[in-house]
């Protein structure tokens, strides 16, 4: 168990002191997918969903999960965020959203990158689900990071 930061040499679960590191320039990218039928897609597309305009409701809500990662994740340190960004590219299917998250920190912004993207999605999902209940989320992955004494991470 002391490979894991978040353990320590008893087991027990504690944050991690970051005091001593070094700040440097950190971004993370997430991307996750929703599917849905096409009637959905196509609502969302044109914005003629019953509750509004989807896209902007979730790009927001997914900046605004992104600044509050460490009220949901546990043991996650605060960060300051310098940028939140939230792209969606949807088609006949469903759409896909990518965030990309920067920091000038001690510590990586990949769990608010994951978390813009997972509640991005879930946002979507409670906007469209009078129209399809039978949507699906998955894919939700890290594809990039960059800084910090680990360095450089790509999918």
């Amino acid at each position: 168990m002391t490979n894991l930061t978040h353990l320590d040499s008893a087991g027990a679960a504690h944050m991690v002191d970051v005091s001593a590191k070094q700040s440097t320039a950190r971004e993370a990218i997430a991307e996750g997918r929703i599917t849905m039928s096409a009637q959905a897609a196509a609502a969302i597309r044109s914005g003629a969903a019953a509750k509004g305009d989807v896209l902007a409701v979730a790009r927001i809500a997914g900046i605004m999960a992104a600044k509050r990662t460490s009220d949901l994740i546990p043991l996650c340190h605060p960060l300051p965020l310098t940028r939140v960004a939230i792209d969606l590219v949807t088609d006949d299917t469903g759409v896909t959203a990518t965030a990309t998250a920067r920091t000038d920190g001690k510590t990586g912004v990949e769990m608010e990158a994951l978390t813009a993207v997972s509640v991005t999605l879930l946002t979507i999902y409670d906007m469209a689900k009078a129209i399809d209940k039978a949507m699906t989320i998955d894919g939700i992955r890290l594809l990039a990071k960059t800084g910090g004494k680990s360095g450089e991470y790509r999918a």
